[in-house]
């Protein structure tokens, strides 16, 4: 009785990593697209940040995706493997704006005062939130 009890426990508490990275890729997801979104130019042409927020977009829907299944999923061996897999999907969003693709020129640029350290800030926590996932899943021997 006891081992189900801490395997229930266990398990909801190796889902709530999932969940935290659901919500703040679903953030991230809506946020690139209205509040810390990339510069929009005068001329209204497309400046280099534009592509950084593309990728940040799609980036967001991916971990959204698999945060929502982790959260879903009841197997701890599958759960981890999301976990594993958000982490490596989360690591190269923490990356993109500013070093893996350019942003604009000047400090002062939306892309560069607003949009970069929000993505930073959210892709760093769902990084942890990642890597917290994977310790707290536990996966059974098969010995």
């Amino acid at each position: 009785m006891k081992e189900m009890v801490s395997m229930k426990k266990s398990g909801k508490s190796s889902a709530v990593p999932a969940m935290i990275i659901f919500v703040l890729a679903v953030l991230a997801a809506v946020g690139i697209r209205t509040f810390f979104s990339p510069c929009i130019h005068d001329d209204g042409a497309f400046g280099v940040c534009h592509w950084a927020g593309q990728a940040i977009f799609g980036l967001s829907l991916v971990l959204a995706a698999e945060g929502l299944a982790a959260v879903l999923l009841r197997d701890s061996g599958v759960r981890k493997g999301l976990y594993i897999a958000m982490l490596l999907t989360a690591v190269p969003g923490f990356f993109l704006p500013g070093t893996l693709i350019s942003l604009c020129g000047m400090a002062s640029m939306r892309c560069r005062a607003l949009m970069r350290p929000a993505v930073i800030i959210l892709y760093a926590v769902m990084d942890a939130a990642a890597a917290a996932g994977i310790f707290l899943s536990k996966v059974k021997s098969r010995v």
